[in-house]
């Protein structure tokens, strides 16, 4: 894979597509994640991103299972030098737990994945979910400490409000703490008011590489959802048609078709290509389930879109 890109200002080189591996223990079991992280791998990508809780929902789990499953594939692979590794921390692991980014917490859980994950150390640690309670100070002091035992490369933040974002960052400049050197949003071609009226100034500020995930919404934007009936030919159609199927995904799963066809490509790509096309995104996240998902990511890197494609994208996907 020829295009590289650094993870903002890190040595982390990644082709800029990440595997989100929310799947693994959920929609693919042991063998098949091996399947699809072999095929990943093989077509040049380098990049995974996972977390401590992953997959928790699924009935019967507890949280752990997808680095458990990671953790077993580098060892049968002996490839953890060639994989940009990205947890997190933080997150619930119920429906009835809360956030926790406390300093002792922190401390715990990075040596439960590390476990997981058989390896000594993790390229990108991210704050999950923040508390909103813990100090910051605590929360990066805790994160100097795994750094300086070379348990960690590097921090970054996903599901954090925009006060308590800048306040970190302020403060690691302060106080000479590690500072976060990314975001992961949610960002896609339909959930864009957020990312863009709330974040992406404060990204450019601070030089902030942003891996968004839900970059198809859920699937929403792959184009495998065209009609009504689409929607009961999956375990996840219910829930999505009731979040998207309404006029605005409606004008986007059209704007995209009439996208993917002029360009001989699918509708996938397309929404992936879009989101490399915003100068403040360095690598959407994305899953795949089986390996021709996997050549839609080739597609989308390989894929420029013009003037008029970006425009038809942007209005169908205005707010």
């Amino acid at each position: 894979m020829e295009r590289i890109v650094s993870l903002g200002h890190t040595d982390l080189q990644i082709v800029p597509l990440i595997f989100g591996g929310n799947v693994f223990g959920w929609t693919l079991d042991e063998k098949e994640s091996f399947k699809i992280m072999d095929s990943f791998m093989s077509f040049g990508f380098n990049a995974i991103d996972t977390s401590n809780n992953y997959s928790h929902w699924v009935e019967g789990n507890k949280g752990g299972e997808s680095e458990i499953i990671i953790g077993k594939w580098f060892k049968e692979n002996g490839n953890r030098d060639k994989v940009v590794l990205m947890t997190k921390v933080g997150g619930r692991f119920g429906y009835n737990s809360k956030p926790n980014t406390q300093g002792a917490y922190i401390k715990e859980q990075v040596e439960l994945s590390l476990r997981r994950l058989q390896t000594d150390y993790i390229d990108l640690y991210q704050t999950h979910y923040d508390d909103q309670i813990t100090p910051v100070e605590e929360t990066l002091r805790a994160y100097e400490e795994l750094i300086k035992e070379g348990k960690v490369r590097y921090i970054g933040a996903s599901n954090m409000s925009t006060d308590r974002l800048i306040e970190s960052l302020e403060t690691a400049s302060k106080l000479n703490l590690p500072h976060y050197v990314s975001l992961q949003p949610e960002y896609n071609l339909y959930d864009r008011e957020k990312y863009e009226r709330e974040y992406e100034q404060t990204v450019r500020q601070f030089g902030l590489a942003v891996i968004p995930y839900y970059s198809l919404a859920s699937g929403f934007l792959s184009g495998k959802y065209l009609n009504d009936d689409d929607f009961s030919k999956s375990a996840r159609g219910e829930g999505i048609q009731k979040k998207y199927w309404n006029e605005k995904g409606q004008r986007i799963v059209s704007a995209l078709n009439e996208v993917a066809s002029a360009y001989r490509t699918s509708s996938s790509s397309v929404a992936l290509a879009w989101l490399l096309s915003q100068d403040t995104i360095t690598a959407p996240i994305a899953s795949a389930t089986k390996e021709a998902h996997l050549q839609g990511f080739v597609s989308a890197l390989q894929l420029r879109l013009g003037e008029d494609a970006l425009t038809k994208l942007n209005e169908a996907s205005k707010y």
